[in-house]
């Protein structure tokens, strides 16, 4: 019956209407795979395709071994010093080991060879220059050391005894004792002994720009001996007695113009070695400068015994032997057997004139250089 509790009959949607949700699963379960296929063959593609980028392969490799160290190389490495170079030497016919010198130094102890048959000609700054045999190119102890990356390379040369012969080089050694800087010379009777400095300067200058060659004492000896060829523009520099007109004037002007010379010491007197690269120092005795009982120098007074041990205590604070000044000249048999007694292969005299092949070397020759001596006199004497 209406209206009297009746009710409403409830209002179901259409079947078509009511959601499905089976199907919407169903569906949402199959995109899900179509995606995980999708990215699953674009994955494939990658992997596959040879034109895709992928991370190169890496190799693991060996820290580059460094190439071994030459003899030279290996010479500087050892020394442990940065101020030595390595020279080394080249030669027809001739196997010479490299040798460690000192950049800024004079070359010491260059080597010598010998060849039967041949005489040693020098060693020099380039193949041509020993071709040639070259003064300008030619290398010794008168020079400092100076090389290009802590190396250098010397050239030997040879030439021939009769060449030798024929060139009959005669080597002259100036004999300096004091300055001074008055033109007018110092009075008394030593006053031919002081040169005047201006006439000095003048003539070192005339040396280096003459472009003479300047034979180290080892040198001399091989030339002496007819084991080394010196050319006959070659001269040697020496000063006697190393007083304070030395070191003070005549020093400084051969370092300006870097000529070698020798300064013969009294050692008991003065105790200064390096007044100049280009100034070595060797022995003019201990204490031998004295007049002995007869009048005359100790070195013609006293025993062979009694010189080389002078000779011995000066050579030890020198710190070489090689080549002694006779005080006053003096010398006799005695004298001379007291030097070779003592190691020395050279002494040097007063005596006037020149060294040449054979000269006794006990008893080198000087040409005497007294005050009012000009370059010309110079020129004159040495060519």
């Amino acid at each position: 019956m209406s209206g009297q509790g009746t009710a409403d009959p409830v209002h179901r949607a259409p079947a078509h209407a009511r959601p499905r949700h089976g199907v919407i699963l169903w569906a949402a379960l199959v995109a899900v795979v179509l995606v995980a296929l999708i990215v699953g063959a674009v994955a494939t593609l990658s992997l596959t395709d040879p034109g895709a980028s992928a991370a190169p392969a890496t190799t693991p490799t060996r820290p580059a071994t460094p190439p071994p160290l030459s003899a030279t190389q290996q010479m500087l490495v050892d020394s442990g010093d940065t101020t030595t170079c390595a020279v080394s030497f080249e030669a027809a016919d001739l196997d010479v080991p490299p040798m460690l010198q000192h950049e800024g130094q004079l070359y010491t102890g260059l080597p010598i060879p010998s060849r039967e048959g041949a005489v040693f000609a020098g060693w020099y700054a380039s193949p041509a220059g020993a071709e040639d045999l070259s003064i300008a190119d030619r290398v010794n102890g008168s020079e400092l050391v100076d090389c290009d990356e802590r190396e250098r390379t010397l050239y030997g040369a040879w030439t021939t005894p009769e060449a030798n012969a024929a060139e009959d080089a005669q080597i002259p050694i100036l004999m300096y004792h004091q300055f001074t800087s008055n033109p007018a010379g110092e009075s008394g009777w030593l006053r031919l002994n002081y040169a005047y400095i201006g006439d000095f300067e003048q003539q070192m200058a005339y040396i280096a720009d003459q472009g003479f060659y300047q034979p180290t004492w080892d040198e001399l000896s091989a030339f002496i001996d007819g084991r080394l060829f010196l050319p006959n523009h070659s001269v040697i520099v020496t000063d006697d007695d190393a007083d304070d007109t030395w070191y003070q004037l005549a020093v400084p002007v051969v370092d300006a113009h870097h000529v070698l010379a020798t300064s013969f010491m009294i050692t008991v007197d003065r105790r200064e070695l390096h007044p100049s690269p280009y100034v070595i120092v060797r022995s003019h005795t201990e204490d031998m400068h004295r007049a002995g009982a007869n009048g005359k120098g100790r070195m013609v007074n006293e025993s062979a015994e009694v010189i080389a041990a002078d000779l011995e205590a000066s050579a030890a604070y020198i710190g070489a032997k090689e080549v002694i000044a006779y005080p006053f000249g003096h010398y006799n048999d005695t004298a001379k057997a007291g030097v070779a007694a003592a190691g020395f292969e050279l002494a040097r005299t007063i005596d006037y004139g020149y060294v040449h092949i054979g000269t006794d070397k006990l008893a080198l020759p000087v040409i005497r250089m007294n005050y009012g001596m000009s370059v010309g006199d110079l020129a004159r004497q040495i060519g």
